[in-house]
């Protein structure tokens, strides 16, 4: 997948190819969770409260540069945080610490009839709030397991990896039938690789330099509203503002 590339902008690494994405038709836009629509790492802050952040962010910092699997990286990273109790995952997200420009962009996709939704490799108790604040259609991630309150250790089957956000991404576009061509993706690491694929535009936002040969466009500044510029430049201005 080539990248786009423009000079002028060199926080943005844009090569021309001839995309299909238009703006002013109906379509679907996928955003990964943790560093894409917030600015952190769920599970390394839930092992923050378990007293060893540091082994699991370097273990989650290896699976996002694609240097270990990621699906058995997540299920050795979850079996740390046993005992963790549930109610204390609310100080991470007290308040959601969003990215810069989620709320906008997701608001203009919104307005020109695109839907939206989060697929994500962490975990629902967060996806579920992010989706009901920013208003998103659909929210797919992995579910922990809770038992009296409390962490186990587990995440229940099905793996939401990195073959299974893909596939999430075609399960949605088919059920609202829209276009491949009309499938934007957005996500940072290489468990992101295989949904950028299946998209028809790949967006590597704030993303690993792993991730930069899959993406049809690279944003490197942590602001979100960068791809809704480039988005109308590179496409037009859409008609339904």
């Amino acid at each position: 997948m080539a990248s786009l590339y423009a000079g002028e902008l060199p926080f943005c690494n844009i090569e021309s190819r001839e995309l299909m994405v238009n703006l002013h038709k109906p379509g679907l836009v996928v955003f990964d969770m943790d560093s894409t629509l917030i600015t952190i790492e769920c599970i390394d802050e839930i092992a923050d409260l378990a007293g060893c952040k540091p082994e699991v962010s370097a273990i989650t910092a290896a699976a996002m540069r694609g240097e270990i699997d990621f699906g058995q990286s997540l299920l050795q990273r979850v079996a740390v945080l046993a005992g963790v109790p549930e109610t204390a995952l609310t100080q991470i997200f007290e308040p959601i610490p969003f990215t810069t420009g989620a709320f906008e962009l997701v608001r203009w996709f919104q307005q020109l009839g695109w839907k939206t939704a989060v697929i994500s490799g962490g975990f629902t108790w967060f996806a579920e709030r992010v989706q009901q604040e920013l208003g998103l259609d659909a929210a797919v991630a992995n579910r922990l397991e809770v038992e009296n309150n409390q962490l186990t250790g587990v995440v229940i089957p099905p793996l939401v990896d990195a073959q299974a956000k893909a596939s999430h991404l075609v399960r949605l576009a088919s059920q609202w039938s829209i276009p491949a061509e009309q499938v934007i993706a957005v996500g940072d690491g290489a468990n992101d690789i295989p949904m950028l694929q299946a998209a028809g535009l790949g967006v590597a936002f704030h993303a690993k330099p792993t991730l930069y040969p899959y993406a049809d466009l690279i944003v490197k500044p942590a602001d979100l509203m960068v791809l809704k510029h480039q988005l109308v430049e590179r496409f037009g201005q859409p008609l339904r503002q």
